[in-house]
């Protein structure tokens, strides 16, 4: 069984290039080339966080804030806790 982990994510949404930036250890900005319409920024946050972390993107889900800029995002990992 994978662990887990869990991120605070502030999603910029209408970015002219996706772009990952950490804050600390468990807080992160995430500028986003999507617009937050029809759920887009949201199938591409996840998209942007599976290449980062090296996971699947199955591995990533939004546990908060589905609507919202601030976000917490689970993070599971088949091996190890990211």
């Amino acid at each position: 069984m994978g662990e887990s982990t869990q991120i605070n994510v502030k999603v910029v949404p209408n970015a002219k290039a996706a772009a990952v930036i950490r804050v600390d250890e468990l807080n992160y900005k995430i500028k986003v080339n999507a617009p937050p319409i029809e759920g887009k920024a949201n199938k591409r946050l996840i998209e942007i966080l599976a290449e980062h972390f090296n996971v699947p993107k199955s591995s990533i889900r939004i546990i908060r804030g589905l609507a919202s800029n601030n976000k917490i995002i689970g993070i599971t990992s088949g091996n190890k806790l990211l």
